[in-house]
């Protein structure tokens, strides 16, 4: 059957296609009955856009309900005809099944619609060329009344075909699909209930097209919901029809409305403060739409809506009650006029904030937007649109008697055919008639404008939002992808040179070398046995003159035979070769100096290597393994630390240098190196060592982060956009990397891609939090108080921080716990004031995590030793808290302050922090700190007692013990100090802190102690002469003059004096030694240590003889 044959063929034929013809195939029907079980025949109706496009022949029902229909129809596109390619997308397929009723003789044959289906041509756009489906029948209900399931009941076989594609490639990758749901309309004011039967709520916005006139859509048959439950989640969206008969068929297959939290939404009402009235407004007088309306958008129309995003940021969607004509009035009547001017009230508008969809990846805009009143002059400000949507939609608003819509109001006039006849025969008087005319259209517009502006008003005083989403198939700026990226990255980092060539070549020419050795020792033996035999002597006595005189004998016979040479020339060429890959040295030595050195080094080589060869000849045992020869890496990265702590940056720098060469091929001690770099402010080399870090490890999130914030700071915009772009990628769960990275966008005044930034970091921040409790109940409501050994200072950026006692004892102010329970107690301390028992202490953020995505960022950025970007994101916490800053914004703007070594300020900030949360032992650790930085010595020793006298640890409490300890020995409470250390070397070892506990010990003549302690500081590093010092005292005070002369070498040898020297020279008098742990005002001026490894004395020689021998600093 051809196309149109009913109502409407006529205009398509009429259009001149464009594209290719969409075939239609109707085929079998089943389940008739199911629906239906008295059917006998049926026949069925194609639908598009309210045109006919076939009916088929009637078709009997069989009785498992089956219908054979056969029909075959046609859909022609067109851009200048009544259907559209955005139409495909708009408007599905309509298929009506009717029931033929039994006809008498007498009378017509009647029908009456029996099931509806739709088919979705979307598809079609996608690029493909069939579409093959069963679309589900819904039964038609008889009359208004009656309640159908909602399920579907029989299926309908449909094909639509085209011969090729509807898009060419390029139309599929330019294009796009853009789909806008409206869900509902919000706490509605209660004048907007219906007064009538025949009132609509219609809402509009206008979508850009490929010319210069903009698409409406329209979102007729508001259903306003009087106050009760909440709307059902999930459920489905509907299509925009209106001629449908089964309401069931008009949700859309496979697409629902799921909702979601409100912090996700992209809204105006997703503030944690906007929770209650939104929850609220859920179950309040709402209007209900849950439609979509799509279109579909070429390449000309994408371009065009990024133009009008850009020019203008708020699209409005208008929302108004539509007022519909009664069937009894005439349409010429002239009482009907006035109540045609007021048919459209309760006009308002929303503004849609479109901008996010210009940023990368974005496809969707989701969240509740605020309606205000209609006002042209303020509708113009924010969107450039200079009148109403529905100024344009008179014909879609209008109604014929079987229900359409009628004119609303600024609907243009019928002109009366009485007053056309008066103007052909009186012309003035026409021309008057005309301004009489518009004068008094103009008065009645402006009344119904005032009266539609007053209607609207309600909405502000109701709080009424609409609720809706703008999705795209493709982000208008697609995001790069990460292989991209990385690309982009390597090419920004220089390669690392190459490896040496023959890689293996080293250890081939070692073992080259073992091998000729054990053959030369083999040949040499045979020599020996020629001469003088193989018996051993009797009962194992050696004759030392008889072996002397043997030995000179054997030489002089390699000598004269020539033999000697041989072997000499045998091993040449494997020393040759350990020269060449092992010490990869092949051109001349500059000096006679530098020819000195290498072969002092190369000998010492060699007869090490000669011995293991021999030792694996002789005996079948393998040899004992060789005691390590690195110091472990933790324990490199503590000392460092504490040179930093120290202000020792030469040390410090010295410590990361030694971790670096020792595993070069480790990405974290060239990032710890790096983070050292940013704290003296070397951002060139910093960021070096980060661009290390990454080119061994591209998917590190820290390298990645750390290469950005250097290169901000060195002004390299478009290399800190990749960065942190790549990072969001390759981590996208990483609160820290999305604020970071809002932080950039920032910085470069792109608003918009900040904005989105934040708020993508506050939904990971919410989603966190939200886990966090389930967390927690499947661990059974324990946490973990103990703090652990002190760890890395850069941890990835999401580690979580310490957590608060459960049973609430944290809060309380403690009694102060002792260091040392065995000496006197300390004197009186102050008290703090009194707090509610169990009670959590206002404002205070110890123990659990950062609650806002600015706090984490701190957190980790403090810790990285990037103060700009932490003083920023304390900007925006602050504007958080609305000037009320809490106790941690404190306690981090002290710690910056203390970086940039500004006291004053970072005493203020650590008084309020006191003012907000007394009993928080990292603002005491900090008043410590900044007390000792001072030399204010007995304020320092206050704040560190009671920051280690509370239940929860500080963070720092390693560097607390320490310079709290260094007190002590200065205050000559030596018990104290020993206690002290001792609690430092069992949170986390090191030189310093055994040292400590050596003085300690020396000072209360425990000289066993004390050697041991010092033994352990001389294992972990032996090129401290403070250790080898007191040990040179312990082994005079215990008559080992030996040892002691060895010991005072290896103190001499670093080029330092150690503070013990004066000891030594003044009697071992302890009360004149200085402590060798305190810098600046606390001891004599620390001097530079050598970089140089230094060997211990050797086996047999006591405890003081203990020490591992360090490697060469790098």
């Amino acid at each position: 059957m051809e196309a149109g044959c009913r109502g409407g063929s006529a205009g398509l034929a009429a259009a001149l296609p464009s594209q290719p013809p969409l075939r239609i195939a109707v085929g079998k029907a089943r389940e008739l009955r199911a629906i239906k079980s008295e059917v006998s025949a049926t026949l069925v109706r194609v639908e598009y856009k309210g045109s006919v496009l076939g009916d088929s022949s009637k078709a009997d029902v069989s009785a498992d309900g089956t219908a054979e229909y056969s029909l075959e129809c046609s859909l022609e596109c067109s851009p200048a005809g009544p259907t559209a390619l955005h139409d495909l997308a708009q408007q599905p397929l309509l298929l009506t099944v009717i029931e033929v009723l039994p006809k008498d003789k007498k009378q017509k044959e009647k029908t009456m619609p029996l099931a509806q289906a739709v088919v979705d041509l979307l598809p079609l756009l996608q690029g493909q060329c069939s579409l093959k489906v069963s679309a589900p029948l819904y039964a038609v209900p008889t009359s208004p009344s009656e309640s159908l399931h909602p399920q579907a009941k029989g299926g309908l076989e449909v094909t639509v075909c085209t011969p090729e594609p509807l898009l060419s490639a390029a139309q599929l990758s330019s294009g796009n699909l853009l789909s806008i749901t409206l869900e509902a309309a919000y706490s509605v004011p209660e004048a907007l209930a219906p007064a009538g039967p025949l009132q609509s709520y219609v809402a509009c916005l206008q979508v850009p097209a490929a010319g210069e006139q903009d698409l409406p859509l329209l979102f007729k048959n508001g259903l306003l919901k009087l106050p009760g439950e909440k709307e059902p989640l999930p459920r489905p969206k509907k299509w925009p029809l209106d001629d449908i008969l089964a309401p069931a068929a008009l949700s859309i297959p496979s697409s629902f409305i799921l909702g979601g939290p409100f912090e996700d939404e992209d809204g105006e009402l997703n503030k944690p403060e906007d929770r209650e009235f939104r929850t609220q407004a859920e179950s309040r007088r709402r209007i209900v739409w849950d439609t979509e309306s799509r279109r579909y958008l070429d390449p000309a129309a994408v371009l065009h809506l990024q133009q009008q995003i850009l020019e203008c940021r708020c699209w409005p969607v208008e929302l108004c009650r539509v007022s519909l004509a009664s069937p009894s009035k005439g349409k010429g009547n002239k009482a009907d006029k006035g109540d045609e001017d007021r048919q459209l009230s309760f006009h308002g508008v929303a503004y849609v904030n479109m901008v996010p969809l210009l940023c990368p990846g974005v496809r969707c805009l989701r969240g509740a937007f605020p309606v205000h009143s209609y006002q042209d002059s303020e509708v113009l400000e924010k969107t450039k649109r200079q009148h109403s949507a529905f100024r344009d939609l008179r014909t879609q608003l209008s109604l014929s008697k079987e229900g359409s819509w009628t004119p609303g109001a600024g609907s243009s006039r019928p002109a009366p055919s009485r007053a056309q006849k008066e103007d052909r025969e009186k012309p003035l008087v026409r021309r008057m008639s005309t301004v009489s005319k518009m004068q008094s259209d103009a008065s009645a517009e402006a009344d119904s404008m005032a009266s539609a502006s007053l209607d609207g008003q309600q909405y502000d005083e109701a709080g009424t939002f609409l609720l809706l989403e703008i999705k795209l198939d493709k982000a208008l700026v697609p995001r790069r992808a990460q292989e991209e990226l990385s690309r982009r990255i390597k090419e920004m980092i220089p390669p690392r040179p190459p490896l040496p060539p023959r890689t293996s070549g080293a250890k081939k020419a070692v073992e080259d070398y073992h091998n000729h050795v054990s053959s030369i020792a083999v040949s040499i033996l045979r020599e020996y046995h020629e001469l003088f035999g193989k018996q051993l002597p009797e009962q194992g006595a050696i004759d030392h003159q008889a072996l002397e005189d043997q030995k000179h004998q054997l030489c002089f016979k390699l000598n004269t035979s020539g033999k000697y040479f041989a072997f000499k020339e045998q091993l040449k060429y494997a020393v040759v070769n350990i020269v060449r890959e092992k010490y990869l040295k092949t051109t001349a030595f500059e000096s006679q100096e530098q020819l000195q050195a290498f072969l002092s080094e190369l000998y010492v080589y060699l007869v090490e290597q000669m011995h293991i060869a021999l030792n694996q000849l002789l005996f079948e045992e393998p040899a004992p393994p060789a005691p390590p020869a690195h110091t472990p890496q933790e324990q490199l990265w503590l000392c460092a630390r504490e040179a930093e702590f120290n202000k020792d940056y030469k040390l410090a720098s010295l410590y990361h240098q030694q971790r670096v060469a020792q595993d070069q091929c480790n990405a974290q001690p060239w990032l710890d190196y790096g983070i050292f770099c940013l704290l003296l402010q070397d951002t060139p080399k910093a960021q070096q060592c980060f661009q290390q870090a990454l080119s061994l490890d591209p998917h590190n999130l820290q390298s990645l982060l750390l290469c950005g914030i250097v290169a901000v700071t060195l002004q390299h915009c478009e290399e800190a956009e990749i960065f942190f772009e790549s990072a969001c990628c390759l981590e996208p769960s990483s609160v820290v990397a999305w604020t970071l990275s809002g932080l950039f966008y920032e910085l470069q005044a792109n608003d918009v891609q900040a904005e989105m930034d934040f708020r993508e970091a506050k939904k990971l921040l919410g989603a966190q939090g939200r886990s966090i409790p389930e967390a927690l109940q499947g661990e059974g409501g324990q946490e973990d108080t103990s703090n652990g050994c002190l760890r890395s200072p850069s941890p990835a950026p999401e580690e979580p921080g310490p957590e608060r006692a459960p049973d609430g004892s944290a809060d309380k102010l403690p009694k102060v716990v002792e260091p040392a329970r065995a000496c006197a107690a300390p004197k009186e301390e102050a008290t703090a004031p009194e707090t509610a028992p169990g009670a959590p202490s206002p404002g205070s953020g110890f123990g659990q995590p950062p609650c806002s995505i600015f706090m984490k960022a701190v957190e980790f950025l403090l810790k990285v030793n990037a103060v700009q970007f932490a003083q920023r994101a304390l900007a925006h916490e602050l504007l958080i808290l609305q000037g009320r800053a809490s106790c941690a914004y404190y306690l981090a703007l002290a710690q910056t302050y203390l970086l940039k070594e500004d006291l004053p300020r970072c005493e203020e900030c650590l008084c309020e922090a006191t003012k907000i949360d007394y009993i928080n032992p990292n603002i005491w650790a900090q008043k410590g700190h900044l007390s000792y930085l001072r030399r204010d010595f007995g304020k320092a020793k206050e704040s560190y007692e009671r920051a280690i006298s509370f239940l929860q640890e500080p963070e720092d409490v390693h560097f607390v013990y320490l310079r709290l300890g260094s007190i002590y020995l200065e205050e000559k409470e030596h018990c104290r100090a020993k206690q002290t250390f001792l609690l430092a070397c069992k949170s986390s070892a090191s030189c310093l802190t055994w040292l400590g506990v050596g003085i300690a010990c020396y000072r209360l003549e425990e000289l066993v102690e004390a050697e041991a302690a010092l033994s352990e500081a001389n294992a972990i590093s032996n090129t401290n002469a403070e250790v080898w010092g007191y040990l040179t005292l312990i082994c005079l005070q215990g008559g080992r003059e030996l040892e002691a002369q060895q010991c005072y070498k290896y103190t001499l040898k670093p080029k330092r004096f150690a503070d013990c020297t004066w000891e030594m020279r003044c009697g071992h008098s302890p009360e004149l030694l200085p402590s060798p742990l305190a810098p600046g005002p606390l001891s004599a001026p620390r001097r530079q240590r050598e970089a140089t490894a230094v060997p211990g004395p050797g086996k047999g020689q006591g405890e003081a003889g203990r020490a591992v021998a360090a490697p060469a600093l790098a």
